[in-house]
C-alpha cells in the first residue's frame, strides 16, 4: 500500500505529508519513507488557528469556517500526492480537554471528507478518540510506534529504551524487556519558546532557530523555579498536557509575579529552554532507561539538547537519525503506522485502559472496502 500521513503539530509550523510504501509479511510491518516535506500554513490561516488554541472565542460560524478552510488546506496537501491507497490525517490540534487530572475530549480538526474527495482514496482521521472514550489519555500516541519498532530489541538487551519527541509538548516513551510500554506528556516542548519567538518578531519568526536567542541570555533562576512549580509537573503518570495548560499566558503570569527588573527575552528563551530539558530529564530519570533516542524539532536547538543530554547523565542521549530514522518525520511515520493498524483491524493501546481500533473512516469517492482484519502485528521494519 502507499500510504500518506497529514498532520500539524500544536506549534502550527505547516502541514507535515510522509509518504511511505507499506507491506505486511507474517506478524511484520515494513514501511519505507518515500516523500517528506512541509506545507506552510496561509498566514492567516495560521494566525486563526493559534488564537483559536490560545483560547479566542469562536462563534459556531467561525468553527465551522475553519474546520473546512483546514480541511482544504489538508486536501490540497493529499492531492499533490499520487497513486496514494490510504490517507491517515491527523488534523490539526485545537484543544486536548483535561478534566480532574485526565483526558475528558480532544478536538483535532480538518474536515476528512475533504481530504478524501481531492486524494481519491479513503481517510481515517479522528485517532485519539477511542482512546479516550475507553478511559485512556489519547496520548501520547508514539507509544504504538514504539512498541512495534523497540520492543523486540529491549527484550534482546535486556533492558528499557526510551524515545521522547519535542514537538510543541514533549512526550516520553518507555519500552521495557517484557514488551510493556509506559508513556506520557513531560510538559513543554517548543511551545513556550515557539509563542516568545512569534510575538517577539511580530509573527515573521514561528521559532528559536538554532537556539540563537536562548544562546544569547542566560538562565533566570527565579523564574525558573516558578515555572517548575507548575501542577503540571507533580501529577502522576499517565498523563497528557497542551496549549491550554503551556502558553504565552502561562508564562506571562509568571514573568508579571517576579520581583525585580523583568529579564530579557533572551534571559527567558534561556529559561523557558532549560526548563524543557529539565522535565524531560527528570522524566528520563523516572523511566530508568538505558538509552533515550529523540526525535521532533527540538532536535535542531542545540541549546536544548545539549542541556538534556547534560541533566539525562549517565544516560545517553541521541537523535533517532542514529537509528535511521529522520527526526522531522517520525512523528508522521506512527501516525501512518497508525492507520495501517487500524486498516488491517488491529486495535491499538497506548498507556491506559484498553486497546481500541483507532480513528474513523471517511470512504474514497469510489467507496471503502477494507481487508479481512489480521489478528496482530508484533514487528516493525523501518527501511531505507
Amino acid at each position: 500500500m502507499r500510504v500518506c500521513a497529514l498532520q500539524s503539530g500544536t506549534s502550527a509550523d505547516g502541514i507535515d505529508v510522509l509518504v511511505v510504501d507499506a507491506e505486511v509479511s507474517g506478524d511484520t510491518l515494513s514501511v519505507r519513507p518515500v516523500r517528506w516535506r512541509t506545507r506552510e500554513w496561509e498566514p492567516t490561516l495560521r494566525r486563526d488557528i493559534l488564537q483559536a488554541s490560545h483560547g479566542d472565542a469562536l462563534d459556531a460560524a467561525a468553527w465551522c469556517a475553519l474546520d473546512t478552510r483546514l480541511g482544504e488546506a489538508f486536501a490540497e496537501a493529499a492531492r499533490d500526492e499520487d497513486d496514494l491507497d490510504l490517507v491517515v490525517s491527523h488534523g490539526q490540534t485545537l484543544y486536548h480537554w483535561i478534566d480532574d487530572g485526565h483526558a475528558r475530549g480532544t478536538m483535532q480538526l480538518g474536515e476528512p471528507s475533504l481530504i478524501a474527495e481531492a486524494a481519491g482514496c479513503p481517510v481515517i482521521s479522528h485517532l485519539r478518540h477511542a482512546d479516550i472514550a475507553a478511559g485512556g489519555e489519547g496520548a501520547p500516541l508514539m507509544a504504538v510506534l514504539d512498541r512495534l519498532w523497540l520492543a523486540p530489541e529491549a527484550a534482546e538487551q535486556g533492558t528499557s529504551i526510551a524515545t521522547v519527541n519535542i514537538g510543541g509538548i514533549a512526550n516520553i516513551q518507555v519500552v521495557e524487556p517484557d514488551g510493556r510500554v509506559r508513556a506520557w506528556d513531560t510538559g513543554p516542548g517548543n511551545a513556550l519558546i515557539d509563542a516568545l519567538v512569534d510575538r517577539r518578531s511580530q509573527g515573521r519568526e514561528s521559532f528559536d532557530r538554532d537556539g540563537a536567542l536562548a544562546a544569547s541570555g542566560r538562565v533566570h533562576p527565579q523564574l525558573l523555579t516558578l515555572l517548575q512549580r507548575h501542577p503540571y509537573f507533580s501529577r502522576p503518570e499517565p498523563k497528557t498536557t497542551g496549549r491550554h495548560e503551556f502558553s504565552a499566558h502561562t508564562v506571562d503570569d509568571v514573568v508579571d509575579g517576579l520581583t525585580g527588573t523583568r529579564p530579557s527575552d533572551a534571559d527567558i528563551a534561556a529559561t523557558l529552554a532549560e526548563l524543557t530539558a529539565w522535565s524531560i530529564a527528570e522524566a528520563v530519570r523516572r523511566s530508568g532507561a538505558g538509552r533515550v533516542l529523540v526525535s521532533g524539532g527540538g532536535v535542531h536547538n542545540p541549546v536544548l539538547m545539549r542541556r538534556l543530554a547534560e541533566l539525562a547523565a549517565p544516560t545517553r542521549v541521541a537523535s533517532t537519525a542514529e537509528r535511521g530514522v529522520d527526526p522531522d518525520s517520525r512523528e508522521n511515520l506512527m501516525f501512518a503506522v497508525v492507520g495501517l493498524l487500524s486498516w488491517f483491524g488491529i486495535p491499538i493501546e497506548i498507556d491506559g485502559p484498553a486497546r481500541r481500533i483507532a480513528g474513523r473512516f471517511t470512504p474514497s469517492p469510489r467507496g471503502l472496502a477494507l481487508p479481512a482484519p489480521r489478528p496482530s502485528l508484533t514487528r516493525l521494519e523501518i527501511l531505507p
